[in-house]
Order: structure tokens, then sequence, then C-alpha cells
């Protein structure tokens, strides 16, 4: 408020606008007296409507994230002061508001998006040829017919996937994003094969159908706990909301591509083929170098296998993107031929055996190790092979289940060296497993990570 020369009072207000408090600009001042009204507006119009734009793609900090206390803090509120600093990092929006790997991952995520959307054009219109749309031959019912059967395998397809694979998604989403791609290629194969083979035709696209309902579950599965992982104050609703705007984008980009590429190729069965061959590499290279970005902070078999094996021969713990680095992103059977020790040693662990499972000749050992060295465990180890099984007690907890775990692994590493592996595993879990859990929970620290 300011008292002019002549004795009257105006008041003025200044407008400001932002999605966090460290990103504000001014928008408007308005000045008001007894006799007149004035706004000036700040900034040009173009830029301010460029702004809502760009807001509209790139994640930002949840609103809500400064309220979101947790419940044993709130009696300190009064009796303690954060530093200013931590505050106006906390409510910062992008690229604070994401993890360093979102922005690398979502650019090939996005390319190999557009070249999905530009292919579908093509084999689309394969499928539709098909079909026997433009034919005066072709029957509505037949049609309809055809398409009914092309959905239902589909969506009995996702159901058995689900009902197979659904558990398993979250702890390997960078190897089931890859292998969802691999499958929706698949199935684009098949409906533009299907014109080449009418007497085949409802089978093949019903099998195109059910390689794309795996794509289907695996990618929506797989985007969820990426989310999760890329939200780092409390925004992963915003994430989501952004990722379907870029996603949004590029169909639009890529519809109008495929349109130009599906006229320009129409009739010429070499450009169609050349054309999708190259895209589909294409996908396939940026799908791979999408989930070469990411770098999990979450455990998973082969993530704690690297991480163990590490700690035992070097006392150090890698960081999540040295983790990353050694992580295989192919699926097992693919990938066999790649480093051996820290990437196959978890696939000698079997977690949640049955003891009904167990033969005669496998339960005394297992009563004879229970009694010996797992008296105040919460789950039991049985080697065999060179393979340990793991029993896991009712009551047990996640945590109960991370050390029965780890303990596997450090004895599947001592099997390799031909030595005693219940008596030195239980040695070294004794003097060292507390210690690289806590070094594990630094790096997580160091690294920014929730949780």
């Amino acid at each position: 408020m300011d008292v002019t020369r002549d004795g009257t009072t105006q008041v003025v207000l200044e407008e400001w606008s932002g999605t966090s408090s460290s990103k504000l600009s001014k928008t408007a001042t308005v000045v008001a007296s007894p006799s007149s009204l004035s706004i000036r507006r700040s900034g040009s119009r173009f830029r301010r409507f460029s702004q809502r734009i760009l807001e509209a793609f790139v994640p930002e900090a949840s609103p809500l994230f400064p309220l979101h206390i947790p419940l044993n803090n709130m009696r300190l509120k009064g009796k303690r002061k954060k530093k200013k600093e931590e505050e106006e990092e906390e409510t910062k929006g992008f690229p604070s508001s994401v993890t360093p790997d979102y922005v690398p991952f979502q650019v090939w995520d996005s390319l190999q998006g557009l070249s999905t959307y530009i292919r579908t054009m093509l084999s689309t219109q394969a499928l539709l040829s098909a079909i026997g749309v433009g034919e005066k031959s072709a029957t509505v019912l037949g049609a309809t017919f055809q398409w009914f059967l092309r959905d239902l395998t589909g969506m009995l397809g996702g159901v058995i996937f689900t009902f197979y694979q659904g558990s398993n998604l979250d702890s390997n989403a960078k190897m089931w994003r890859l292998v969802a791609d691999f499958m929706n290629d698949l199935g684009m194969l098949m409906d533009l094969v299907s014109p080449l083979f009418p007497s085949a035709f409802v089978m093949i696209v019903c099998l195109g159908s059910l390689s794309r309902s795996f794509t289907g579950v695996a990618s929506g599965a797989t985007r969820a706990a990426l989310t999760q992982h890329f939200a780092l104050q409390n925004n992963a609703a915003d994430i989501s909301a952004k990722e379907g705007s870029q996603e949004t984008l590029a169909t639009m980009i890529g519809m109008a591509l495929g349109m130009v590429l599906a006229r320009v190729t129409m009739g010429n069965s070499v450009g169609i083929w050349f054309s999708f061959l190259s895209l589909t590499l294409f996908h396939i290279y940026a799908n791979y170098k999408a989930v070469q970005c990411l770098s999990l902070v979450t455990l998973n078999c082969e993530r704690s296998s690297i991480l163990l094996l590490h700690f035992m021969e070097t006392g150090a713990v890698l960081s999540p993107k040295q983790v990353s680095v050694m992580e295989g992103v192919l699926p097992s059977w693919i990938s066999a031929w790649s480093s051996k020790n820290a990437k196959s040693l978890h696939t000698r662990v079997c977690l949640g055996v049955r003891i009904s499972s167990l033969d005669g000749l496998e339960m005394p050992d297992l009563l004879v190790s229970a009694g010996s060295y797992y008296e105040k465990a919460k789950y039991l180890l049985l080697e065999k092979s060179g393979i340990i099984s793991i029993l896991v007690h009712k009551d047990s907890t996640a945590r109960d289940v991370l050390q029965a775990f780890m303990h596997a692994l450090v004895m599947a590493n001592l099997v390799e060296k031909d030595r005693s592996v219940h008596l030195e595993g239980q040695l070294w879990m004794d003097k060292h497993y507390e210690h690289f859990v806590l070094k594990i929970r630094a790096i997580r620290h160091v690294s920014g990570q929730k949780g």
C-alpha cells in the first residue's frame, strides 16, 4: 500500500505464477486507487502460452509434498527448524522432482513409441486388407467374427500371462519392459504377414493378438513400477499424467508420419517391408537403450547377487548406477553367454521351497542343519548339488526373507570354492551382514533416493 502526492491511497498487487516456490515468474501487476484500476501484464502472451504447454509435458513436484509430514514428526515441528536449503530443495520442480535417469529414458522411450505408431499404420493397413475392407465379396458378419476371435484371444492371453508372471513384473521391470516391446513387434509382424496366408489368416491374427496381450500387461505393470522409481517428491501421479501427454504427442506425430509412409508405399511390397523392418530394428535398439539408462534402487535377485559378491570381494558397496551397468536386461536364456559370476549366482538359489517337495534323503539334512545353524532364524537353507533351497517360516517378515536370500547367496558362492557352506556361511553372516545392510542404506541415502 502506497500514499501518493495528492494524499490518496493506492494498492499495488503483484501476480506470480509457477509450478513450485523456486520457479515463480511475475505475470501481472495490479495498481488500484479510489479513482482508477490498472493492470500491467509482464512477459509476452506467447511466453505464457508456451510455458503452459511445457507444463503439460514436464513433471513437477507434487503440491501436496510439503504437507506430507509423518505423524511421528508433527510433535517436533515446533521444537526444531529444518535448514532452509533442505526445504527449498524439497519443493523444487523439474528436474529435481525426478531421478537423473528420467530424461534419457523418456527420450529413448518416446523415440521407440514414435516408430511403433508409424509401423502401426502399415500393419493395420495390411490387416484390414486381409479382412476384406474394400472387397465386394467381403461380408460384415465375417469381418466382425474374425475381429471378435482376435480380441478374445488377446483377452485370454492377458489373463493367462498375468496368472503366471504377474508377481514377477515389479522385480524384473527392466527385462519385462524389453520383452513387452519385443512381443509387440512380433504381434505387428503377424498382422503384416497375415494377408500372405489367407487360409491361415485367423490363426495368424490370433497369435498376433496373443503376443500383444502380453505387451499390454507387462508394459502397464512395468510402467507403474518405473513411475514410482522416477518420483522423488510424492509426484507419481504428476509423472504418470505427463508421461501420458508425451505419449499422446508421440502418437499424433507417429500417426501423421505413418499415414504419409502408407500413402507412399501403397502397392509397393518391397517398400513396405523395408520400412517396417528398418523401423523395427530401430525400435528394438531404442528400447534397449531406454532400459539401459535405468538405475533402479530396489533389490531383486540379480542386483542382490551383484551387490553381495562385490562386497565379499572388496568390502565396498556399489552405487545404483554401477549396479545398473553390470545388470543384465535380457532374459537369462538369451544372456547366458555374458559374464558369469555375479549374474549367475542368484540362479543357484531357490526361494520359497515347500517342505513337501523334499525327498527322504533331503529331510534328515534339513533337520540337522535346523538344529545346528538356524535355531534363531526364521528360515532354513538346504544345499544339494550346488543349489541352495530356502524354506521360509510362516511368521517371517520382508527383512527375514532378505536375510535368507543373502545367506543363500553367500552359501552359493562358497559352494563354488568347495568349502563348508553351512558353517562358513553362518560365520560370514554373523560377522558382515549387518555392516553390509548399513552400507546399502548409506548408499541409497547419498543417492538421494526414497526408502
